[in-house]
């Protein structure tokens, strides 16, 4: 089964960490690739721009809305993501345990939605 493992923290606390601590994390989240790679789990995976620099667009009654910043204000936002194919959801479990941004965030884990391929 495919998990998108979601990593949510608050980036504006980035900024208090001292640039050695940053790159410490850097470090650790290429070795847990380097490790999900070697156990066969890693599909994908990428950190994102800060929130600052999204945009979001809605539709309504055909009309189109683009809107400078995130979907929603919270308090934590969405930095980055695993994709990883694991027998279970405790394996999924497991592997979110090791994400650096889980020490002062949250790993929301999400099963992938798997549909039948469409039939031309």
């Amino acid at each position: 089964m495919k998990y998108l493992l979601q990593i949510w923290s608050d980036e504006g606390s980035s900024g208090e960490s001292a640039p050695e601590a940053i790159a410490g994390m850097f470090e650790e989240y290429g070795k847990l690739t380097d490790e999900m790679r070697a156990e066969g789990v890693f599909l994908g995976g990428e950190g994102l721009q800060p929130t600052s620099t999204a945009t979001s667009v809605r539709v309504r009654e055909g009309d189109v809305s683009v809107i400078d910043g995130p979907f929603a204000e919270t308090k934590e936002q969405l930095g980055g993501f695993f994709l990883i194919e694991c027998a279970d959801l405790d394996g999924a479990i497991a592997w979110a345990g090791k994400i650096p941004g889980a020490r002062g965030g949250t790993i929301e884990i999400r099963p992938v939605a798997e549909y039948e391929p469409r039939r031309a």
